[in-house]
């Protein structure tokens, strides 16, 4: 099989790689046919990762299973599912707390599409070997658009997070999204869907501020911080100075919510935020724990994620396509039928 390969900045190929194969009885092999690139993956390609390269990318992915072990029942081959962008097993201590990407059974920050806690392959692949396949992958629900849902092993889910949960404690909340690509938008889509009194969406990017106006947000290229103005602000810029914008413009006893990917140093404003009284959270997400509420809203058809989608491409365009700059480009490929292993 194939694995696309991020091998140095801007550039992508594709690489020959034994085809996986069942390792024990509770695993599954799924081949993606719906995958996008998650906001970090951009900053990969732009030479702003930490790890050095070759290596296999991809996480995020809508696939379908082709072979499972004896002892997998939550799905069959055939089934279009979600596949989460951490391994985890479903059983261990932190798994049944919801923390499934801190999971005790794999090595610390076991992930697709990058190899940080072992090699375990890219979302950009032909063929994918998932090790706990009942714990991990979630059926995609009925009448729900593959390519909607392509982010939802993260960016999608993570968004979720990020909002609801804030919402359904603070019902018509002001919210303020600081953001440069997908997860804003889709925290826009959830705050409008779920009741915020107030969505302000901030983003040098005409492209990306057209669409949150779409999803009925007020926009704004750029601002000074707003005293007291949110209950509620995401940031998902990456940018150290943008967070602390985000922490300047929160009310009392407010809340951040970073979807991180700092890659360089910067200052908070430590001393505002004691006064203010604020919290803070910044931190790689447990998608699969709340996946399957994600989905649910996506089903609900009180929100539409396709807008967010930037183009639909053949699967054989990847390495041509996806080092370019686009916001939430989704490689396809037939979705009839499970794929064959080769």
């Amino acid at each position: 099989m194939r694995e696309l390969t991020y091998v140095g900045r801007r550039t992508v190929e594709w690489r020959e790689a034994p085809d996986p194969r069942l390792q024990a009885d509770g695993e599954a092999i799924v081949a993606p046919v719906a995958a996008t690139s998650c906001d970090v993956d951009s900053a990969i390609l732009a030479g702003h990762g930490f790890i050095e390269p070759p290596f296999a990318l991809g996480h995020e992915c809508v696939a379908r299973v082709v072979e499972t072990g004896d002892a997998v029942t939550a799905v069959a081959p055939g089934d279009l599912v979600v596949v989460p962008w951490s391994v985890n097993c479903g059983a261990c201590a932190h798994c049944r707390r919801g923390l499934t990407a801190h999971c005790t059974s794999v090595p610390y920050m076991a992930m697709y599409g990058a190899p940080i806690g072992g090699n375990w392959g890219g979302l950009f692949s032909d063929l994918v070997r998932v090790p706990y396949a009942d714990a991990m992958l979630v059926p995609l629900p009925a009448g729900v658009d593959p390519v909607a849902m392509a982010s939802a092993s993260d960016n999608w889910s993570l968004s979720w997070r990020l909002i609801a949960p804030h919402l359904e404690a603070r019902p018509g909340a002001r919210v303020l999204v600081v953001a440069r690509g997908s997860i804003g938008l889709y925290v826009c889509d959830i705050a409008r869907a779920l009741g915020a009194g107030d969505v302000l969406y901030v983003d040098p990017d005409p492209e990306h501020r057209e669409i949150a106006a779409g999803f009925g947000a007020r926009t704004a290229e750029t601002i000074e911080p707003i005293r007291h103005g949110f209950d509620i602000a995401v940031e998902a810029t990456g940018r150290v100075d943008q967070l602390a914008l985000a922490l300047n413009s929160l009310a009392p006893e407010g809340i951040c919510e970073s979807a991180g990917n700092h890659f360089r140093p910067g200052e908070l404003p430590l001393l505002d935020m004691y006064l203010t009284g604020v919290t803070l959270r910044i931190a790689r997400d447990n998608v699969r724990h709340h996946l399957p509420d994600a989905l649910d809203l996506a089903a609900s058809g009180k929100v539409t994620p396709e807008r967010v989608v930037s183009h639909v491409l053949d699967w054989e365009r990847l390495p041509e396509v996806l080092p370019e700059k686009h916001l939430k480009p989704v490689f396809v490929r037939d979705t009839a039928a499970p794929r064959a292993a080769h």
